[in-house]
């Protein structure tokens, strides 16, 4: 059966030329065109996920893996301001996620009737497009088009598009075939080298000493990693990593705080770099922020398809381009240079990694010793999926096998829909999908766990230090006295959790007892798995602030 609504045909002819072959449906009436519609399509996956704000993120974790646009769809009212948060995020993180929404006509709007708000451009700031359209023959033209721009935009510039949908009762009328629509490919501006004077750049670089080429959140990308690696055998740059940038390289710098945390003003001005090259997407570091913008490069080249990112308040040059493109064209014409600005700080680095490993082979149970176990345990060629505040900032103190990719929404850097994009992320790839979280994202984000979609081999391990432990490690909360307000520490355990929505549980609250419950935890089984460490909530910022003194 097919939805007799001609407009809702349209909406489904068009993602199915678009190649969008997984849609992600909330229940409702006002939608029962298009969930009719996609359920029946051969050729679409149709997900069932009620919460919306779980759904949303679900359906970017499977964009995210997939690198191609996913489709949301829900009814009309207060449902569509629930998938708010997931766009936001994938309109920073550049992830494709088409929003589409039922509506009631316009002739139901303000007068009181339930379920209805102002739909039209609700998401006006963090979209890239927003497609009304309205159901009447007389604009089928106009709507087939607007469609057809909002798909090939989420497409072409990797982000968030809304189709906003008016139905007018009947709603659930069927008929027996759908017809087909063609929708034309509108002309996108594509990027290019010809504006980029390549010349002027690599004399620039050529000329300096000591450049840093510093990379955020990046998708794993075989090509450019071989191309990073031309500027790991230059002894005059600097390679800083982020544990999000799924690049590896035995001379890149592959913890930041852990080089910078206790560095005083002489060795920042030595640190400081006449050539700053960033890509990729947010920095975690705020130390690595916060020494750039003291410590300002002359020049500070961001490279990027779509936005400028002048984080250190210091851009002199923006090359809108995609990274791999630009650095194949400029690798031409670049000279290594004789320097100790390279050995000198790999030199620090790696002592700092002798005193890490001694401060770790003395430190007592906590956040920070629990961080070694986990990361020590996850198998090669693994998922790794990370939420945010504290537990991606432990992420960065560490090694992370190359084998494993690593993913976490610093988009928005928001601790709203971990859960729910990991989940997406694990259904959509093939390799094991292991989450690292703390108990306040979790447990906000406890409804991604209602979803029949999750994959048997799917892990969570779950820091419980019963409230917000960055609070404690960030200045500024315990000086205040509402700290209750920003830790806001709680009782709760996933035990309870896993009952109700079908997950092996398992828990420890000792290092001992860490080694024992990860051994066997990632092997096949007949349900997802949770591990729930609690460690001292009094104890783990004193743990890490000495540890940040003794690796100095």
């Amino acid at each position: 059966m097919y939805p007799k609504k001609e407009l809702a045909q349209i909406v489904i002819s068009a993602c199915h030329q678009f190649k969008i072959d997984t849609v992600v449906i909330s229940p409702g009436s006002r939608n029962a065109p298009l969930t009719i519609g996609f359920s029946n399509h051969a050729e679409i996956e149709a997900l069932s996920v009620v919460d919306e704000r779980c759904a949303a993120f679900f359906a970017l974790g499977i964009a995210q893996q997939k690198q191609k646009p996913v489709a949301v769809i829900c009814s009309s009212g207060s449902a569509l301001l629930n998938y708010y948060p997931a766009i936001a995020e994938a309109f920073y993180s550049n992830i494709p996620l088409v929003v589409i929404s039922a509506d009631r006509p316009k002739h139901l709007i303000d007068i009181g009737d339930g379920q209805t708000i102002r739909q039209e451009n609700v998401y006006e700031k963090h979209i890239l497009f927003s497609a009304n359209l309205i159901e009447s023959d007389k604009f089928k033209t106009i709507n087939s088009q607007l469609i057809g721009e909002a798909l090939q935009i989420a497409i072409s510039q990797k982000g968030p598009v809304h189709i906003n949908v008016p139905f007018d009762e009947p709603l659930y009328e069927t008929v027996q075939e759908m017809n087909h629509f063609n929708f034309p490919h509108i002309s996108m501006n594509s990027l290019d080298n010809s504006h980029i004077n390549y010349d002027n750049l690599s004399k620039i670089w050529n000329e300096a000493e000591k450049k840093m080429i510093v990379v955020g959140v990046n998708y794993p990308d075989d090509e450019l990693h071989q191309l990073m690696d031309v500027f790991a055998e230059d002894e005059s740059v600097l390679i800083l990593t982020e544990t999000t940038s799924n690049l590896h390289h035995k001379k890149a710098i592959n913890s930041i705080d852990q080089l910078i945390f206790s560095l005083d003003d002489n060795q920042f001005k030595d640190l400081k770099p006449e050539v700053l090259i960033t890509f990729g997407g947010m920095i975690v570091s705020k130390r690595i922020k916060q020494f750039l913008r003291k410590q300002q490069p002359k020049h500070h080249w961001n490279i990027d398809e779509k936005k400028a990112m002048n984080t250190f308040f210091c851009l002199s040059e923006f090359i809108q381009i995609k990274p791999v493109d630009f650095f194949t064209e400029f690798n031409k014409s670049i000279i290594k240079k004789e320097s100790n600005y390279q050995p000198k700080w790999l030199q620090i680095r790696d002592k700092r990694r002798v005193k890490h490993a001694e401060y770790l082979s003395k430190t007592k149970h906590s956040d920070f010793k629990a961080f070694q176990q986990i990361l020590e345990s996850v198998p090669k060629n693994c998922q790794l999926q990370i939420s945010n505040s504290a537990i991606i900032r432990y992420a960065q103190l560490f090694s992370i096998d190359k084998t494993n990719t690593v993913f976490c929404n610093r988009g928005t850097s928001g601790i709203d829909g971990s859960t729910s994009t990991a989940i997406g992320a694990a259904f959509a790839n093939k390799n094991q999908t292991v989450f690292i979280t703390g108990d306040i994202s979790f447990f906000y984000d406890s409804n991604a766990l209602w979803n029949k979609n999750i994959p048997k081999d799917f892990r969570i391990i779950l820091i419980n230090n019963s409230g917000g432990g960055i609070f404690k490690i960030i200045p500024g909360p315990k000086t205040t006295n509402a700290i209750q307000y920003f830790e806001t520490p709680h009782n709760l355990t996933a035990e309870h959790l896993c009952k109700m929505y079908n997950f092996d549980y398992l828990k420890a609250d000792s290092t001992a007892a860490v080694t024992e419950q990860l051994i066997g935890f990632y092997e096949t089984s007949e349900k997802p798995k949770i591990l729930e460490i609690f460690t001292p909530s009094e104890e783990n910022d004193l743990i890490l602030k000495e540890y940040f003194k003794q690796i100095q």
